[in-house]
This record gives structure tokens, sequence and C-alpha cells, in this order.
């Protein structure tokens, strides 16, 4: 059964993490004077997005995330997501969207877990198709992750973790009020969103 059959939302995930060392980009310079931007090191403290892209024909194209910041001290605990923060996430997306799901992401080894399975099993409004095993250039959460990285991201020397969250926020905030940009991450990828209405046969 198609996703329009279901009325539901065709929904994106990926995962991504961001450190205090920040992208290069191209930028202006002077002539023969190379620009430098000096950042504080390398830096363990980083925060790790989950992000989901939907759509459906009709609709306005969504962007839905989940930010976590990794823990101060190395060796304490789990800093990536579990399976159970993705079902969370998963549940949020269905209530803000008011609709079925058709959830497509990667063969992370935590996507398919077996409680998020069993989870999956017991709620017909949600169903997971899984992509090739290494298949980015499918996934217009990409494109999410390229706009921030080539944006406000790119050649920023964050003085501290709270700087690197600010700026993290606001990118996805204005990816989030720009509709357009989340339906250029599909048209990135080269898929297409195709409605064809159930033809409706009366007996004779």
């Amino acid at each position: 059964m198609t996703a329009a059959a279901l009325g539901a939302y065709i929904v994106f995930e990926d995962e991504a993490g961001f450190s205090m060392t920040p992208p290069r980009a191209r930028t202006w310079g002077r002539r023969g004077h190379t620009p430098v931007v000096r950042v504080r090191g390398r830096s363990w403290r980083r925060w790790s997005i989950a992000a989901m892209c939907c759509y459906k024909p009709g609709e306005t194209s969504r962007l839905i995330c989940r930010p976590r910041r990794h823990r101060k001290h190395r060796g304490k605990g789990r800093d990536t997501f579990a399976w159970s923060d993705y079902r969370d996430l998963v549940v949020r997306a269905h209530i803000q969207l008011q609709a079925p799901i058709v959830l497509i992401w990667d063969n992370l080894n935590t996507h398919r877990a077996s409680g998020m399975r069993d989870y999956a099993a017991a709620h017909d409004w949600l169903t997971i198709i899984q992509l090739p095993s290494y298949a980015p250039d499918l996934n217009p959460v990409e494109g999410v992750w390229s706009l921030l990285r080539r944006g406000p991201l790119a050649n920023t020397a964050f003085t501290d973790d709270e700087h690197l969250e600010r700026t993290l926020r606001r990118g996805l905030r204005h990816i989030q009020l720009r509709p357009d940009l989340i339906d250029g991450c599909l048209a990135g990828t080269g898929l297409t969103l195709t409605h064809q209405p159930t033809t409706i046969r009366r007996a004779q």
C-alpha cells in the first residue's frame, strides 16, 4: 500500500555530529592573503542531532529534529541516540503531523533494534523502510547537514559549546521556517513525490 493510500507523510531520518572545530568553506580574502580562522583547538565537546524531513503532497514540508549535547567527561555513559530516543522522536513527529508515517532511514544497528521493530509492529500508523546499506545520496536530511555546514557553521570560531549550540539551533530554525529549502533537499536526491488518487469503480 502506498503512502498516498495511507494518507501518510514520507519521513526521512538521519543523524550527524557537530564539534567545536568548524567546517571549512570558500570565502572572500585579499589577493595573496589566505584567510585564517583561529579556533580553540580540537575539542571532543560536541552535539549530535537526529533530524527528520517530512513530505506529503499538498502539505507544507517540515523539519523535525532532536539535538543532544555530549557529556563533558569522556567515558561517562552513552552519548549516542538509543532506540528509545528514535522511538520518542517518531512519536513526536506523529503528534505534530497528525497523520500516519512512512519512515525511511538507513541500516544503523540502533534503527534495527528489536525494541524499535516491536514498536512499529504494534502501531499501524508507522511503517518503516530501510535504505540500502550506504546510500546518503537518497536521504534529503543529508542536504540539511550540508546547509548547516556551508552556512552558519562555516569558518566560525566557536568560543564555547554554548556558542556552538546557539549557532546550531538558529541554523535549524532558519531551515524549519523555509519549506522551500526542505523541498530543495528532496530535489537534490533526485527523488520526487507522486500522488495518484485511487480510482473508484462503480458496479454496473
